[in-house]
């Protein structure tokens, strides 16, 4: 074959910079986005934070606006030296060159038109009047929820705390000190004696043999302390440390002899296997514990009023708050109708602009040294500030078709939930169903119902008897209003919940009314039963 050349046409699509980033920045939590903010305010020095006070540039949307417009040739500075002294000395710049306002600035950008069609032109209304709205804070006496997780005591402080009464000695304090560390969450030492003081000991016998004395006798202490239960190596050990403190506090107060033979009987029952009392075995615990089956109701009974995580109360709770980013809220309509008005979380909005003095200085001074690093910064920063705004825009359009498509939702509840699925609200806004699986993913909307995920409102449909569908969601909920009615001592199976649903017009298999039971976490009816 000799060698040639050809020419040939081909289309392809390339995403650019700023369309990646785009897409990145929309997939990501309110807690990452804050991430992705700081980091980038460290790494680009014509980014800058708006204050709530004394910033010229005004509400927070009119100077995302400003910096988003889009800028003509960048210019440079004349020297590293003015270089330097811009990007570390903003006040003594602003004393030798005032800034600029941005009137006065050409932000026509190069390069940026057309690129972000599917995301939508300028900002709307609507999210310009959600960030330029900031909380007055002043005089409030509420206490904020990320505050007071700050200052929550967590299991392990508790501990120490009560361990300083103890007036123990070096080595034993020590020995407690690190079992209280070797806590699970829930307040259950996972890892036996012996491993812990293999992790310390290494191979040497004779001192891991010490400290699994040493730590023996600090369990003993540990498992003495407040809450009850905690120290424990399982579940079995957890309640009957409860127990046994019942027990002690019955025999302190001189309880009826009735109450200390059902506190004894709870003990025995925990002292046997626990797959027994899953499963309310009560025939087999008879014969082993040696009561009857009424008895054994009533000590069942009572050790389902204990904790079976005795670290619950001390839980993280920073980790579990949510923080909304679209808010719903119920205004009246015309006639009495009820409508229901969406807005942006401003608390969840970060306030961004362009640093007005190196913007002003890059512009007025021309000059060759640092030129595509300085205009690649400044185009960064104009790029990453309309992302941002692209980027609550597309979640407020997103939410305000939700909001529309499940008005009944909020007005009704769950069992008023529609089918609905990503390509309905892609084909409302003429966007892509990749782009409403990004909006819907770790965003959250506070309803009069409830805060939610964005997913949460999205279902597939069950067919109904009138040729119509029934959202899955309305089927779960519906599910568990049958088995909260029920009758505890002839619990509803799957098949007769499937039954139920067919009289209202549902077709639902009975595997299907299994999965949704347990989605919903329900247990079966063995587990059900009433004691």
């Amino acid at each position: 074959m000799k060698p040639g050349l050809s020419l040939r046409v081909s289309q392809h699509l390339s995403l650019t910079p700023q369309l990646q980033q785009s897409i990145q920045l929309l997939q990501l939590s309110t807690l990452e986005l804050a991430q992705e903010v700081e980091q980038m305010l460290i790494d680009n020095p014509f980014l800058e934070q708006a204050g709530d006070e004394g910033d010229a540039g005004g509400d927070a949307p009119a100077e995302i606006a400003a910096g988003a417009a889009e800028a003509s040739a960048p210019e440079v500075f004349s020297s590293e030296k003015e270089v330097a002294t811009a990007q570390t000395a903003s006040e003594s710049v602003a004393e030798t060159a005032a800034p600029e306002t941005p009137e006065t600035l050409n932000w026509e950008a190069e390069g940026l038109d057309g690129q972000d069609g599917e995301w939508g032109g300028e900002a709307s209304s609507e999210w310009e009047a959600a960030g330029s709205s900031t909380r007055n804070r002043e005089g409030d006496d509420e206490t904020d929820a990320i505050d007071l997780a700050r200052g929550h005591e967590s299991l392990t402080e508790f501990l120490h705390r009560q361990a300083l009464s103890l007036h123990l000695g070096a080595e034993d304090c020590a020995a407690l000190r690190f079992l209280i560390e070797s806590l699970s969450d829930d307040g259950y030492l996972e890892d036996s004696l012996a491993e812990l003081a293999r992790s310390l000991a290494g191979e040497d016998l004779e001192e891991r043999e010490e400290l699994e004395q040493r730590f023996a006798i600090a369990l003993r202490l540990l498992q003495s302390l407040e809450p009850v239960g905690v120290g424990a190596r399982d579940l079995a050990e957890c309640l009957q440390l409860q127990l046994r403190e019942l027990i002690r506090s019955a025999e302190d107060e001189g309880t009826t002899e009735a109450r200390m033979n059902q506190l004894l009987l709870a003990r025995s029952i925990c002292a046997q296997p626990m797959d027994l009392l899953a499963r309310r075995d009560l025939r087999k615990l008879a014969s082993l514990c040696g009561a009857r089956e009424e008895q054994l109701r009533e000590a069942m009974a009572l050790i389902a009023r204990l904790e079976p995580r005795p670290g619950r109360r001390f839980a993280d709770v920073e980790r579990q708050i949510v923080v909304p980013d679209v808010i719903v809220r119920p205004v009246r309509a015309g006639s009495g109708r009820m409508d229901f008005a969406v807005q942006l979380n401003p608390d969840v909005m970060p306030k961004l602009k362009v640093h007005d003095v190196y913007a002003g200085v890059l512009r007025r001074h021309k000059s060759s040294e640092g030129h595509a690093v300085l205009q690649q910064q400044l185009q960064e920063a104009r790029w990453f500030i309309k992302n941002i705004q692209q980027r609550f825009d597309t979640i407020l359009r997103v939410s305000e078709a939700i909001v529309e498509r499940q008005k009944n939702f909020f007005v009704h509840g769950e069992l008023a939930m529609r089918p609905l699925v990503l390509r309905d609200i892609a084909d409302t806004l003429g966007l892509h169903e990749s782009t409403i699986s990004r909006v819907t993913t770790a965003k959250y909307m506070a309803t009069p119902q409830g805060t939610f995920e964005l997913k949460y409102f999205f279902g597939s449909g069950l067919g109904t008897e009138t040729g119509g569908s029934a959202s899955s969601t309305a089927v779960r909920a519906l599910i568990k209003q049958f088995v909260d009615a029920e009758d505890p001592k002839k619990p509803l199976s799957d098949a007769k919940l499937a039954d139920m649903l067919k009289e209202q017009g549902i077709e639902c298999a009975r595997r299907t009314v299994a999965k949704y039971r347990e989605q919903l976490k329900i247990p079966t009816t063995t587990l059900r039963k009433a004691l």
